[in-house]
């Protein structure tokens, strides 16, 4: 199944949505955030209980990859480990590169009810 994703320009707005996850049952397990600033993915995720795209998530091999990879190469990395493809990840990736964040839910049965 592939992930639901929502993007944000308001941090407010990604907050709430993340509450709305919470009192909807998501499991926290399956909820990410991704941007292209790493302090504010994990200020957001923080502030939200939601998770961020790390090495867990990643195959070993990737993950030491992107020590040396530039941002717009990890993140869409990140993308395609947790489910979508390069093309979709490369578009993701651009939307980010406009300061929006990626609110990435992976197991998605009912979400877009909830967020839509």
């Amino acid at each position: 199944m592939k992930p639901y994703v929502k993007e944000f320009t308001n941090d407010e707005k990604l907050k709430t949505a993340v509450s709305i996850l919470q009192d909807k049952g998501i499991d926290k397990k399956d909820v990410y955030l991704l941007s292209h600033d790493d302090d504010r993915t994990k200020r957001l995720a923080s502030s939200t209980d939601a998770n961020t795209i790390g090495i867990k998530e990643m195959d070993l091999e990737d993950a030491v990859g992107n020590l040396f990879n530039k941002k717009g190469d990890e993140l869409r990395t990140k993308l395609q480990e947790i489910g979508f493809s390069e093309a979709e990840a490369e578009n993701y990736e651009e939307d980010m590169d406009e300061g929006k964040v990626l609110l990435i839910v992976t197991n998605n049965e009912n979400v877009a009810s909830y967020l839509d």
